[in-house]
């Protein structure tokens, strides 16, 4: 403890010794570095004047392909599964006969119900008949009223009879329909579940069909990004311009579709908003189930500023910018940042509209620095191409003058050992 105690007492002293000599001991450092900054030339560099502006985000969600209108073909009759009318994997249209499930039975059953539907109207026909002529000797008092009614009450039960075999004929059609089964939608067919043979029921699984083209995409977005998107939408934008780009493993140029839907509540367990999208798949590039990036063309961040990336330095206080006083000199300035949005950097705080900045490269610029300023074209793109060209060429320059100076030495070193050698 008291070894401590000396060493903070000595650092006391000495603080106070340099207290003691300066009166500012904290503004010489400053003053030198603004004198060393004034004998360099100013630095001739890209600026711009800070403004609120819309910047377009390249955001991607992932997620999954699906074929919506999937179906999965099932048997509505019991019988025996007689022939297979497909190759499984192949395209099948609409309407395509896939199996036969007995149809010559059930043609059968159809013939046997016209035939007492037949019947029923024969003696539904009579039953008029008689009605008729009893209401007739009725009115001559030949019969009685209760030999009427009876006539009555039978015509009424052929009427019903008739309109009972009609239903009866009409189920055994829709189950001969049934014998035939059919694809209810185009796309490419699965293998089949059942072999020709087997006996089938109600309910039981024969083979799947999926629709190939359109696809269609599902994606979450975040709360931010779809209020963005549905003020997007009320500038008069509609949903079905809005076009998605979706990245997939292994292929070159990304499918291109259409939002067909934007949810209308917030999921309180993601705080997401869902998406849809249809896919054109004319050629069954893709197939559901496969993994995509989900971009939205055009989405944007509105009224926020932002600079290009390559601005932002890390200085000791956190992100910084370098902004310019009126003598054109740089001042590090800290900022908070947002998001990015491609090549720009949105910032949150720290920046005001109206000042000037540096958005060329900072290599170089330090707090005091006289700028030079040369024009912002406002493409980040371009500017930070040119930059990188600008460093590739100092480089190549660099390693030029370094092999040239090492030839220069070894042509020295080749004449010391020849005027040694004579």
């Amino acid at each position: 403890m008291k070894l401590l105690s000396s060493r903070r007492a000595l650092i006391a002293l000495v603080m106070g010794a340099g207290i003691a000599l300066s009166p500012f001991p904290y503004e010489r450092p400053l003053a030198q570095q603004g004198a060393e900054q004034q004998d360099k030339p100013p630095h001739e560099v890209e600026v711009t004047e800070v403004e609120r502006q819309d910047i377009e985000l390249e955001r991607s969600y992932s997620s999954l392909l699906r074929s919506d209108n999937e179906v999965a073909l099932v048997a509505r009759i019991t019988g025996v599964l007689q022939e297979r009318h497909f190759e499984p994997g192949q395209m099948v249209e609409e309407g395509q006969r896939l199996y036969s499930i007995e149809p010559d039975v059930y043609q059968a059953t159809v013939n046997q119900r016209d035939a007492d539907l037949q019947s029923a109207r024969a003696e539904l026909s009579r039953a008029q008949r008689d009605a008729e002529r009893f209401e007739r000797l009725l009115s001559q008092n030949s019969v009685s009223r209760q030999e009427y009614d009876q006539a009555l009450a039978e015509m009424q039960v052929a009427r019903a009879s008739v309109a009972q075999a009609e239903a009866s004929l009409a189920r055994a059609q829709i189950d001969l329909a049934y014998s035939d089964v059919k694809a209810p939608v185009a796309g490419m067919i699965s293998l089949s579940e059942v072999n020709v043979g087997n006996l089938v029921t109600p309910g039981t699984a024969l083979t799947t069909i999926t629709p190939l083209d359109p696809l269609e995409v599902r994606f979450q977005l975040p709360q931010r990004d779809a209020f963005e998107l549905r003020r997007q939408m009320n500038d008069g934008t509609e949903l079905a311009d809005i076009r998605v780009l979706l990245d997939i493993a292994g292929h070159e140029s990304p499918l291109e579709g259409y939002m067909d839907y934007l949810g209308s509540r917030v999921s309180q367990g993601t705080s997401t908003v869902q998406g849809n999208a249809n896919v054109d798949n004319p050629d069954g590039q893709v197939l559901p189930g496969q993994f995509v990036r989900v971009r939205i063309d055009g989405l944007k961040r509105y009224d926020v500023i932002a600079v290009p990336e390559i601005t932002v330095t890390q200085g000791l206080m956190g992100p910084q910018v370098f902004v310019l006083d009126e003598d054109n000199k740089a001042r590090a300035r800290t900022v908070e940042l947002g998001e990015l949005a491609g090549p720009w950097q949105v910032i949150d705080g720290g920046l005001e509209p109206g000042e000037r900045i540096v958005v060329g490269d900072p290599a170089g610029i330090e707090p005091g620095r006289t700028i030079e300023p040369r024009a912002f074209d406002g493409d980040a793109d371009n500017l930070v191409e040119n930059i990188e060209e600008e460093k590739e060429q100092a480089e190549q320059e660099a390693q030029q003058e370094a092999e040239g100076a090492q030839n220069d030495s070894q042509g020295e070193d080749s004449d010391a050992g020849g005027d040694d050698a004579s």
